[in-house]
């Protein structure tokens, strides 16, 4: 079935440029915002939503706000609900990802060790404040303006915390084997193994289970990664110590691989310093940080007056009429604000005829 053509939310300050993308549940388009002036990416959920859906929006709005001061991070500048009742974010516009990147060029293995470290920082983050990711890959990692990859879209993350766990999509080049095989829906060991498949996806040009000149069918590759036999990267620039350290990403029991984003980070800057390269810091919140920035669901309404997106509750569809609303004025104060206005605007007159006088 056909989708119908995008159609972009009315927003005030904000002026339509084009769509930029479409999913299941939301589509994201180009605006620019009128002030401060800027190209920002909008992500929008379509009109017609279940509650989870909605939920999950709410909670990676959240999750986006706490996270967004990581360099790695994709920023967030505002969320809220449109005129016509879809909830939508404001994120940060970025002109490209490393999926469009990996297939065109082959990435300087310099380049591929800088960008894991600095997307295993983000990793980090996410799970020091309880969040996994749950779909981390190539097309996940946009690049800034200032061509800075950034981990985005904690949308899968989210339904799962949402309680709409039922309806996540996967993506299996880069999902676990326990993941693959819905054993589970993710731990921090799946993060590893999805972070390990897209590192070793950058330097191969192929996912680690995949073909170097084509995709396989869904049930082959899912009997590969079931098996999790490691295949080197094939490139005769890649050193023996890249290999083992995403090999430990790629082990198929979760307790053999890198016991966090953290390990498989410093595995990466380990092979860093043997080349004699610029050693990218791993950049990792305080203990502080980690525990005042945790998210959970908050299952209360929420919409503009809070600056934020509505969370529907469970047993009802919330529509843009159960929104807060300002308070009804009444006749009396309306006639005070009117004689004060009067009194005030007498008063000013008669100061500027007694200045203009004197002067």
């Amino acid at each position: 079935m056909t989708r119908p053509s995008l159609q972009p939310p009315v927003l005030p300050g904000y002026t339509h440029v084009r769509p930029l993308g479409q999913g299941g549940f939301a589509d994201v388009f180009l605006f620019q915002q009128d002030m401060p002036r800027r190209q920002v990416a909008v992500k929008v959920l379509h009109a017609k939503v279940r509650d989870a859906a909605v939920r999950s929006l709410a909670v990676e709005a959240d999750v986006m706000a706490a996270l967004s001061s990581h360099p790695s991070i994709l920023t967030l500048h505002e969320a809220s609900v449109s005129s016509d009742g879809r909830p939508y974010m404001v994120v940060e516009y970025c002109p490209g990802s490393l999926a469009n990147r990996y297939r065109a060029e082959q990435i300087p293995v310099a380049e591929v060790l800088a960008v894991g470290v600095q997307v295993a920082s983000a990793v980090e983050a996410a799970h020091r404040i309880g969040m996994l990711h749950r779909d981390i890959k190539p097309s996940n990692i946009l690049v800034t303006q200032f061509g800075h990859p950034v981990l985005s879209d904690f949308g899968v993350a989210t339904a799962v915390m949402a309680g709409d766990a039922d309806d996540v999509a996967m993506s299996p080049p880069w999902s676990a084997p326990e993941v693959v095989d819905r054993m589970s829906s993710g731990t921090v060991a799946s993060d590893v193994w999805s972070l390990a498949a897209t590192v070793y996806t950058l330097l191969a040009q192929h996912s680690p289970f995949d073909e170097p000149d084509r995709r396989l069918g869904s049930d082959e590759l899912k009997a590969r990664i079931l098996k999790a036999k490691y295949r080197p990267t094939g490139r005769a620039d890649v050193p023996a110590s890249l290999e083992a350290a995403l090999a430990g990403g790629l082990r198929r029991v979760p307790g053999d691989r890198h016991h966090s984003a953290l390990a498989f980070g410093a595995a990466l800057q380990e092979v860093q310093r043997e080349l004699g390269l610029p050693v990218t810091p791993l950049e990792v919140p305080s203990e502080a940080w980690s525990q005042s920035s945790r998210v959970t669901v908050d299952e209360s309404p929420r919409g503009p007056a809070r600056s934020t997106v509505p969370v529907a509750p469970r047993r009802h569809v919330t529509s843009s009429s159960t929104l807060a609303r300002p308070p009804r004025t009444s006749p009396r104060a309306i006639v005070g604000w009117v004689v004060g206005a009067v009194v005030i605007a007498t008063l000013t007159t008669a100061l500027v005829m007694s200045l203009a006088g004197g002067g």
